[in-house]
Parts: structure tokens; sequence; C-alpha cells
């Protein structure tokens, strides 16, 4: 919806003073049919007024009197251009402020602005940053989609914005491509059942409050180009290309999106922005597509392979089906060629009278000739606490937990001590990625938000120590768990191909190397927008989170690790053993790392009759952790002294009570107290007693095994320190009931 202009500046181009209401045109009449509004303003259209409506240009690149005087149909925003400061309220001020130019042209028509709000108004200091495509496709809930969609176009509403350059609906069929991060994932299945962004973004009518013009993009094969080389050739059968690639189309054009853009990659070495068979024959024919078919930055200039587009290129593009061009800066020159050739015959009319139908439709249905200017009733949703809480959920249900090794997560909120680690830890710009306030992101506090780090320590107890360094100096075996928050740093297409290694980095490799030999249990959270060549690394790592790029709420990231919310996002991608297997797509018959779909959970319960280690707590009071000092001891609960405790949630016994119990532990005291295994409290019910008696020393263990009864079903189980006559009592490594 737009705020509504003086019916004076709306009618005064068109309509001489004093003029009575019934002369006004079918077009700027509200209560008409928008086809005859579109066919009435249609008729009244100049050459020059039809090839400026066709054509995009970037804001950086015009001022308000070339909007009037080209009769400029579109501007937008290229990632990273921006008014200054930066803000919600200066984007609406700029829209409002190009709008009134494109309205004082003869016939008052007015702009569309578009910009790649691809996860959230990533434009926008202050914006919400949801995660990017492949972490909602890991949530596999289309429903949460199609709220982000609602969310993200209220935000970009309130700055002035009627046009989203989103989904990407890209099927990424080989993790070397740049843009992997864009998609939904390797299948046709996941990008198709996430078309509820558009539905988000849209809304049940374009002219209702908050709606925006989605866009389905990029058609088509732009995910599985030869190598994952972006703007490639994509090399495969039509059976093919419409098996994989062409369905998540089809089901956008089902849901009614607005707008397609063309892919810069070719088809079997026919670049897609000529492609007459597949733009007009296959999206608009056979599809049925009636919205309008927009092009990429610059790229019918590719369709040569010379730089500098030229007449052919114009008409080619055009008569192959392309509605409007983006012509970023070259504007100028596209509208002077554009005329040329149809007034030379060689592009119809009627293409252009086609063109200007469906980009004139889509500027009705909006309600712009109503309601030009920027809802500021919007304004305020710009990064507001409900979209920040929206994209808290869509990064914990993004987390997919890949390896939990002894059970060391979720990770206890008492534990007297954690360290953090890892570049990507505390800094927004690399959790957020590419196409943050700038096309190929950046790095630290490019935007408002809460890192991993700050959602770790907003996470945990007010008497719980946690260290960060962010190459893993000063860490020692006093830790309960290391969190090394690591992987890619931020890029955008073309620069993200990933033609060579796809390992983790040095900085990367010598903070996990330092982290793994103080002894503590490493949980690795991968920050990446693919899967990352790790194999020969995993074996160190105790636990391994996939956060994807998870935006501007780390929290969510912290939702997980302690175990808030129980991880539950799966794998839309298959993940590579190395480097060497791409591509790999689920069904080829490659042995993965991990398969598609797949996504480890916490378990519901722990086995009672399994040896439990005794530093992977859930709950403590006054205990410490420190490293055994004995090969593969680990680590062990220290200092326990008359008070303390350590609990193990959902520790199951079954149906028939334990015998007995068996608890490795070291003492050097010479206080003789004991230590409880009570059920459910500190002082619920005994079920057994081990003696604390010294062993010899305090990293001198042994077993000792006591007598067990009473405890059936699934308890917390507390492990008390009592007796004794001050002081430390003992250390415990390790404990195994059995029956």
């Amino acid at each position: 919806m737009r705020m509504l202009l003086t019916a004076t500046l709306l009618l005064s181009a068109v309509v001489p003073t004093g003029s009575a209401a019934a002369a006004d045109p079918i077009y700027k009449d509200p209560a008409q049919p928008i086809p005859a509004r579109v066919a009435d303003l249609l008729g009244r259209m100049s050459l020059d007024e039809k090839a400026g409506q066709m054509t995009q240009a970037e804001r950086g690149a015009v001022s308000n009197a070339d909007l009037t005087t080209f009769r400029i149909g579109s501007l937008l925003s290229g990632g990273g251009s921006a008014p200054s400061p930066n803000n919600a309220t200066s984007w609406a001020n700029m829209y409002d402020n190009f709008q009134q130019a494109a309205l004082a042209t003869p016939l008052g028509i007015p702009m569309i602005y578009g910009v790649d709000a691809v996860h959230g108004h990533n434009n926008v200091v202050g914006a919400t940053i949801f995660p990017h495509n492949i972490g909602l496709g890991a949530t596999r809930d289309p429903a949460l989609v199609q709220r982000i969609g609602r969310a993200t176009a209220e935000e970009v509403s309130g700055t002035g914005i009627d046009w989203d350059f989103a989904p990407c609906l890209c099927v990424a069929r080989n993790d070397r491509w740049g843009r992997t991060y864009e998609s939904f994932g390797e299948t046709p299945e996941n990008a198709t059942s996430m078309t509820t962004l558009i539905t988000g973004l849209q809304g049940t009518r374009l002219s209702d409050s908050g709606s925006v013009l989605a866009t389905a993009k990029h058609y088509i094969g732009d995910g599985g180009t030869t190598d994952g080389d972006d703007q490639g050739n994509t090399q495969l059968s039509e059976a093919e290309l419409r098996s994989i690639h062409l369905p998540p189309f089809r089901e956008a054009v089902a849901r009614g999106v607005g707008s397609v853009m063309i892919t810069y990659s070719s088809w079997n070495g026919t670049k897609l922005h000529g492609h007459k068979y597949l733009i007009t024959d296959v999206l608009k024919n056979e599809l049925g597509f009636g919205g309008l078919v927009v092009s990429d930055w610059n790229a019918i200039d590719q369709i040569d392979g010379q730089p500098g587009f030229t007449a052919a290129e114009v008409r080619e593009s055009i008569n192959a089906g392309l509605d409007m061009v983006m012509v970023p800066t070259e504007w100028r020159s596209f509208i002077t060629l554009l005329k040329a050739e149809v007034q030379a015959g060689r592009v119809p009319m009627a293409r252009l009278d086609d063109a200007n139908r469906r980009i004139l439709t889509k500027k009705f249905e909006l309600g712009l000739f109503e309601k030009p200017l920027t809802d500021r009733s919007y304004t305020p949703s710009v990064g507001n606490a409900a979209h920040r809480a929206l994209a808290r959920e869509a990064v914990r249900k993004s987390q997919v937990l890949l390896k939990n090794q002894n059970g060391v997560l979720p990770l206890s909120k008492t534990s007297s001590k954690l360290f953090v680690a890892g570049k990507s830890a505390d800094n927004i710009g690399y959790q957020s990625g590419g196409w943050t306030i700038s096309w190929q992101g950046g790095s630290g506090p490019v935007t408002p938000g809460t890192t991993v780090l700050q959602g770790i320590r907003s996470a945990v107890s007010s008497s719980t120590t946690v260290t960060h360094q962010r190459n893993g100096t000063g860490i020692d075996g006093s830790y309960q768990a290391a969190v090394a928050v690591i992987g890619e740093t931020p890029y955008a297409e073309g620069t993200g191909d990933k033609p060579g290694s796809m390992g983790l980095d040095a900085e990367d490799l010598a903070t996990l190397n330092t982290l793994r030999a103080s002894g503590v249990p490493v949980v690795v959270v991968l920050v990446s927008g693919r899967p990352l060549d790790i194999a020969a690394q995993l074996p160190g790592w105790h636990a391994l989170v996939a956060a994807w790029l998870p935006g501007t709420e780390g929290n969510g990231v912290a939702d997980v690790l302690f175990g808030d919310h129980k991880p539950t996002g799966t794998l839309p991608f298959t993940w590579m053993q190395s480097a060497s297997q791409q591509p790999i797509n689920v069904g080829d018959g490659k042995t993965p790392l991990f398969p598609y779909g797949f996504g480890a959970q916490f378990p519901a319960t722990q086995n009672a009759y399994a040896l439990i280690g005794a530093s992977y707590y859930d709950e403590q009071r006054g205990t410490q952790v420190e490293r055994c000092t004995d090969s593969g001891c680990g680590q062990n609960v220290g200092y326990l002294t008359p008070g303390d405790y350590v609990a193990y949630a959902d520790v199951d016994f079954g149906a028939t009570p334990p015998t007995s119990v068996t608890t490795r532990i070291a003492s050097g005291s010479t206080a003789n107290g004991t230590l409880q295994y009570r059920l459910d409290s500190p002082t619920g019910p005994l079920v057994a007693t081990v003696s604390a008696a010294n062993t010899g020393g305090w990293q001198t263990w042994t077993s000792r095994t006591a007598a067990a009864s009473g405890a059936t079903g699934v308890h917390r189980l507390y492990l008390v320190a009592t007796g004794g006559t001050g002081g430390d009592l003992a250390n415990v490594n390790w404990f195994q009931f059995a029956r």
C-alpha cells in the first residue's frame, strides 16, 4: 500500500485545471478493471514511454530529471547501493523523491523499485537478516518460510520498495558454485516446497498493505552449470532440465509470482537471455506465466560474448521475451537502441505492447497509481523485535547436528567455564554472509544483531565464565568444552566459486589444533554457505553443528547448543567425503560423509547402563572440570567438596532397578566422605553410596563398585558429595550402573 498523493499532483499532468472528474481517463479510475486501465494507458503511450517503461536503471546512475525526461519505468539498488545515512527512513525518503519525479511525466506513470532482499531486507542497516536459503532449506518448514516472506515484505514496504528480487529457486547441483547458499537444496522438491516465500512476499493480493512483488530467479538451470561455474553452461538434455530445474518455476507460476528473472547462464551453449524457446514458448506459453520477465544485471551484454551491448543483443533479448531490461548504467544507450530497432521493424511494436502490458498490470495490481508513496506505518517494522524473534526461530530450526560424541551436547548452562574461539564467533558480518549490507558481505558489526558469542553468553548462568579468544590462546584443561565457530568468510556470486580446495582455511585449522591440544571436548559450529571438505578433521571433534549462514540472530545457535531447543534441521545437500566427489547428489551412487536428509538428534534419554562421562553433566554446583593426566582419561569432574553436586538429565534405568554402580575416582584427601547417587534433586531418593576415601593421589585412579537399588524409569540423576571434614573429597571420571 502507498500513501495517497494529493489529487492535484496526480491529475495536473494530464487534466487541465478546472476539468471535471468525469474527464479523467479510464486508467486513472480505480473503479475500472485493471485490464481496461492497462489498455487505456497503453493506447496513450508513445514509443518513448514504452521504451522507458522497459528500462531499469541503477539509482546511482540517474537523476530525478533523468527519470522524468526518459520516462524510466524502474529503478533498482545493486548490492550495497544505499542512501546516506543507510537507514529505513533514508530509504523511504529516497524512494518518495524518485517517485515524485516519475509522477511528473506527462502520463504520471509511477516507477517500480527493485532490491535483492534475499534474506531479509539485507541492504538496509538495522533490518532483520534471516538465514540464507540453504539454512531455510534445512528447516524443511514451508510455513516458516512463508512467515519470513511476510516479515521481509513488511520491512521492504517500510522503505518504500515494492519489488523484491527473491526467491532464488535454483537447484544447486555442485557445491563449488558460489551461489549454493542461495539455493534451498539440491533437489527440485526442496526449492518447490519453499515457494511459499512468494506467498509471504505477495500476500493474498498485491494491493494489500505490506505486499511486494516477488521474483522467481534465475530461470533456468543456473544451479546446474558444469563444474559449478557461475554464469556458466548447463549441459543437460531438455528432459533433465525439465525434471531437475523447471519444477520450482512451475510451482512459482502456479502461486502467481509477479516476475521472473532470467539467469546469466547458458543452456547447452546458448545464453538464456536470448533463448526464445525457454522464455516465451515454455515460461510464458506452456507454464502460462502472465507476469513480467526481467533481465539480470547487464546480462543482455553477454549474449554475443563481447563487452558492450549491441543493437543485436537488444533485439534478440526483447524478441526472446524479456519485458524489462536491467541496464544499470547504460540505460540511455539501451533506450536509443530499442527505439531504433522498433522503428526499423526488427522488434515488433506488438512485442513492446506485450511487455508494457505486463509491466503496467503489476503496477496497477500493486496499487501504485492510487498510493505511490511509502506507507510509513511499516517503517518501524524494519528490524523490530517480532521479526528478530522470527529470525531466531529460523536459526534454531536450521541447525543441523552432524556429530555428538559422548553426548557433549547440549552444553550445560551451569558449567563453571566454557571457552569460545574461532573467527566467526563474534562477527555479525561473517555469520550473515554475502548480500548483507554490501554485495559481497563484510566483517564485523556491519549491522545490529547478536553474534554467536553473545548468544552463548546470554544463555549461561551468571556463575559461568565464558572465555573468548579468536585463535584459542589461553585454553587449558579446566574448561568443560570449547566451542569453535569457524568456516567461510562472506562472498557472493563469482568470487564465491570454489574450483580448487573446499576445506577449512589455515586460521581455522590452527585454532582447532590449539583447542584439541588442551584435551577439552571440541564443539565445532560451522558457518558456511555450503558443505565443506572436513572429513580429515572430523575425528578430532566431539560435536559438529552445521549453522550455515544464520544472519543477525546468533542466539538461535545458542538455543540449540544449550538444549533450549532440540536440533531438528536436516541436510538439504549431500555432504561430500572430499572435494574430489563434486558434484555429489542424492541417488548418484557416491558414498557421502553425511547423506542428504541427515540430521542427528539429542537422545531422549541416557542409558544408565552405559558408561557416562562425569564431565558431560547438565547441571552442577561448586565443581570444576580438569584434564586427567593418565592416558585416555579425558576430563574429570574435580574439586568435589561436601555439598557440591553434578547432575545428568534423563538417565533411563528401565523397568528393572540396578544392583550396582561402578565409579572411577581419584582422591588425595584425608577426609573420608562419600559420593551419593540421588534421584531428581540433591536430596532426592538415595540410589547408591560410594566411598570417596583416598586413592593415593588426585590423579591416581581406581574404580569402586557399590550396591545400588530403587531406581526405575527416567530421572535426573544427581551425584552429591557428602560428609568429610571439609575440603575436597574426590575427582570423578565416569560411572556406570549394572543389574
